[in-house]
């Protein structure tokens, strides 16, 4: 004759090893692309700034004036600007109603 206990315990642990493998670890892994990607987008941004500073100062150095380094630069992000806007998607005119 089978040990009904030790059945019980086999039958509530693979139970719960179901259960933990089809919520705990999709959530364990969500959280980590949250965490990574949020990480990442930092030093994109802050890769992204320190290279406009540097832009902006080489630009004076190569000028001599402050007010074309500015006027240039400008002119790059407001070219990007229009770039990126023209791929932006087309809004849905029923959201507008």
């Amino acid at each position: 004759m089978a040990d009904w206990t030790s059945d019980a315990v086999d039958t509530i642990e693979n139970v719960v090893a179901t259960v933990r493998d089809k919520t705990v670890v999709p959530a364990q892994k969500a959280t980590k692309v949250v965490v990574f990607g949020l990480l990442v987008a930092f030093f994109v941004i802050t890769a992204v700034l320190m290279l406009a500073i540097a832009l902006f100062r080489v630009l004076v150095v190569l000028t001599g004036e402050v007010w074309a380094a500015y006027l240039i630069l400008g002119g790059i992000f407001v070219l990007a600007g229009a770039f990126v806007w023209m791929l932006r998607s087309p809004r849905n005119e029923e959201a507008n109603v």
